[in-house]
């Protein structure tokens, strides 16, 4: 059985119009999306900048309103749940927000940022309060010492580290990681996946990485979804998806991964090139007429592409 399944979501944001400010239209940011999580998986959504990646995310944890579909946790329908204080579905989902800046209350120490949701969801003594907060410190990678600062006294890594510690004070079974690096510097962003990994590995949490960098998906992710506009226009074993890539959006994803080899530099300029005078040739192979994505169609086992 599935940790977390997903049914036909729908996130949809209103237009308003006219004088008496009626709805006119819907912008379809999330249309009919399903996928599975299981215990200690990591699936990775991946998309441009509002394709509905984050959304989805979002969704999930009750941050937006779903317009339909339903949400599925250990066996349970808790989609009405979903928003609400102190469910049991709040303490088993967790977050990771994108912005390592605004997402720690700079008025509070680290001791009652990590505290806090323990404070909400266990009864424990002021002893063994301060043994958990120095505990997930440690898990981390930071000291103990490091509970009576504030954000601001923190790098953007440590911050990131924060606020991992803060997520898996109540051993949730799944958090969902909104672009937890994209802000972070390259050797840093290193140490933060590797930090994310270790705590998978010893906590048993399963992972829906939200991302936008390929490189960084294929190192933490087992499973990819290909997002854009709204639908998924690949899921797959992130092996069979790098190897195999079908959906023209999928392969100039991974063209425009930088190479570092030199030579090679015009070459892929040339593929980038070649990728884009395809789509426009062929649109309608990848694309419905009014530019709305397929529906996905199995291709091969573990591997679901959208196509007519």
């Amino acid at each position: 059985m599935a940790l977390l399944e997903v049914e036909d979501l729908k996130v949809y944001y209103p237009i308003k119009g006219g004088i008496l400010g009626r709805t006119v239209g819907h912008v379809k940011a999330v249309d009919g999306v399903s996928f599975k999580i299981h215990e200690r998986e990591t699936v990775g959504l991946i998309g441009e900048s509002g394709s509905g990646k984050s959304t989805i995310g979002k969704a999930i944890l009750g941050l937006v309103p779903i317009h339909s579909g339903r949400i599925i946790f250990n066996g349970e329908d808790i989609t009405k749940y979903i928003g609400k204080n102190r469910s049991p579905y709040r303490k088993d989902v967790q977050m990771v927000f994108q912005d390592v800046y605004s997402s720690l209350n700079p008025r509070e120490r680290v001791y009652d940022l990590i505290a806090e949701p323990l404070r909400n969801f266990e009864k424990l003594t002021k002893a063994e309060e301060k043994y958990r907060v120095d505990e997930l410190l440690t898990i981390v990678g930071m000291s103990p010492e490091n509970a009576v600062k504030y954000p601001f006294e923190f790098s953007g890594g440590q911050r990131q580290r924060i606020g991992v510690a803060r997520a898996i004070a109540l051993k949730p079974k799944l958090i969902v990681c909104d672009e937890p690096v994209s802000a972070l510097d390259l050797s840093i962003q290193a140490q933060v996946l590797n930090y994310l990994k270790d705590v998978q590995q010893e906590l048993g949490i399963a992972y829906l990485f939200v991302s936008h960098d390929m490189s960084v998906v294929k190192y933490m992710c087992e499973k990819l979804a290909i997002m854009n506009k709204g639908r998924f226009v690949e899921f797959g074993d992130s092996d069979t998806i790098y190897d195999n890539a079908t959906h023209i959006y999928t392969r100039r994803l991974l063209s425009a991964i930088p190479n570092i080899d030199p030579r090679k530099k015009g070459k892929n300029k040339e593929l980038r090139r070649a990728l884009a005078e395809e789509q426009a040739a062929n649109s309608i192979q990848y694309y419905q007429e009014d530019g709305s994505v397929y529906q996905l169609k199995q291709k091969a086992d573990n591997h679901w592409v959208a196509m007519p």
